[in-house]
């Protein structure tokens, strides 16, 4: 039998296990970690961050106690540097890059001082932007997650009315639904939604579902331009019998109803949890088993840990949180007994002399209350095609140009329903930006 309850953990394990994972940082330690930046010409840092913050500016600023410059610094760039300074692997960008990582090993916390400074301003409850002279120009955008919220922001900024379509309940994308709990606590995500929609202009319909509730077609016709970021819609399949099965979860699915609960003790908790795949997700969802009280948590994935598209930082952290990673195997069976899953049969892999991943033959099984699969996710393109055929796809991805226009006339794309999308928040943020700047020269010069 399985065994799976609520409430392995009080209350107050709950919520120590929940809490601010890196609390902000005070004045005098701001401002000491500002004074170890060389203020770089050239700096790398900058070069290493997707939306181009002036980084060695925002940190001058901090040093001289001008917080509120040092804010607007950031967001003039990333209008989501606030949830960016939280969940960005800032050890492979900005801090990997920083100078002083080479020296000393010891990089400048740009990721805590840009929490530091736009955190400042939030609490100012300032709402420091405010719309152009109105243009007269519509402009549809789907999804509310960062790529549009970015693109929304922007546009508003450029005088034009924004409506966007976003299939949930509620907007932030990733950041309300995707995140660990303990890296957006006290609301965050909804917190900098507000702020974002305060420039006013943007309106967010809910519930709203490309191809069931709207349509691209529909919304080419009555809007000047459109914007798809959408991000992705399904997860990836492995391809086994029983992968249907109770007890093996998709590990984005239970991550979006962490989220969302109000009560973490009313969560379903295996005792013995195995995590398959390499990423974030994967280490967001093991790291949160953990802590919410599962005795055994092992991830596994089919390759090295180099190989992990989890960074080492991340794999470290897991590690630390009692998370067992064992790499070089890959899941050829769902074992069950009664219609649940009770394990996972494994195969060990190697490389073979052409450098492809083969299996050995030799095989393992562990026992799991709970399996959970984060694998990846994938685009789905039917809603964008069926009623526009030549919306171009690669990969079963929007294709874009360099202007991030689509094949169609005045419909663009951004985030992770692109291709070559790097699936974080920060290059989506950055695309949203870009394409509303595209967008605004397509509207104003055609």
């Amino acid at each position: 039998m399985s065994d799976i309850a609520v409430g392995r953990l009080s209350d107050e394990e709950l919520a120590q296990n929940f809490s601010d994972m890196y609390p902000r940082l005070d004045r005098k330690t701001a401002l000491i970690e500002a004074s170890r930046c060389y203020f770089c010409y050239d700096a790398p840092c900058m070069e290493a961050c997707p939306t181009g913050i002036d980084i060695p500016n925002f940190i001058r600023k901090i040093s001289t106690d001008n917080v509120r410059g040092s804010a607007l610094d950031i967001l003039d760039e990333n209008i989501m540097g606030g949830a960016c300074a939280r969940v960005c692997p800032t050890e492979v960008l900005c801090e990997g890059a920083c100078v002083r990582t080479a020296q000393e090993n010891k990089p400048v916390v740009i990721g805590k001082l840009q929490r530091y400074a736009t955190d400042w301003l939030m609490d100012s409850a300032e709402q420091p932007y405010e719309r152009g002279p109105a243009t007269g120009k519509k402009i549809a955008i789907i999804g509310a997650g960062p790529a549009g919220l970015a693109a929304a922001h922007r546009l508003a900024i450029l005088g034009h009315e924004v409506d966007i379509f976003e299939a949930l309940p509620k907007s932030g994308g990733l950041n309300e639904y995707g995140i660990a709990a303990y890296k957006v606590p006290d609301n965050f995500a909804q917190k900098e939604v507000d702020f974002i929609l305060g420039i006013g202009g943007i309106t967010v319909h809910h519930e709203k579902r490309l191809g069931e509730d709207i349509h691209l077609g529909d919304l080419r016709r009555d809007y000047d331009a459109v914007f798809i970021g959408s991000g992705l819609g399904s997860v990836q399949a492995m391809g086994l019998d029983n992968e249907h099965m109770d007890g093996l979860y998709n590990a984005v699915d239970y991550i979006a109803d962490l989220r969302q609960t109000d009560d973490l003790s009313a969560l379903l908790v295996g005792r013995h949890v195995v995590v398959i795949g390499g990423g974030s997700t994967a280490i967001d969802i093991a790291v949160k088993k953990k802590r919410l009280g599962a005795e055994s948590v092992t991830l596994v994935y089919r390759r090295g840990a180099a190989d992990m598209s989890a960074t080492l930082v991340e794999q470290k952290f897991a590690q630390n949180n009692n998370v067992t990673i064992k790499h070089w195997m890959q899941p050829v069976a769902v074992k069950t007994v009664e219609d649940h899953v009770n394990g996972v049969e494994f195969e060990y892999t190697e490389l073979d002399r052409d450098g492809k991943l083969t299996g050995t033959g030799e095989t393992t099984t562990l026992h799991a209350d709970m399996v959970f699969k984060a694998i990846g996710q994938v685009f789905v393109p039917d809603p964008v095609t069926h009623d526009s055929g030549r919306l171009e796809l690669q990969n079963n991805r929007i294709v874009v140009d360099e202007n991030y226009a689509t094949s169609l006339a005045g419909v663009y794309a951004g985030g992770d329903c692109v291709v070559d999308n790097v699936g974080l928040t920060v290059a989506a943020v950055q695309d949203g930006k870009q394409a509303a700047k595209s967008i605004n020269d397509y509207l104003m010069n055609s």
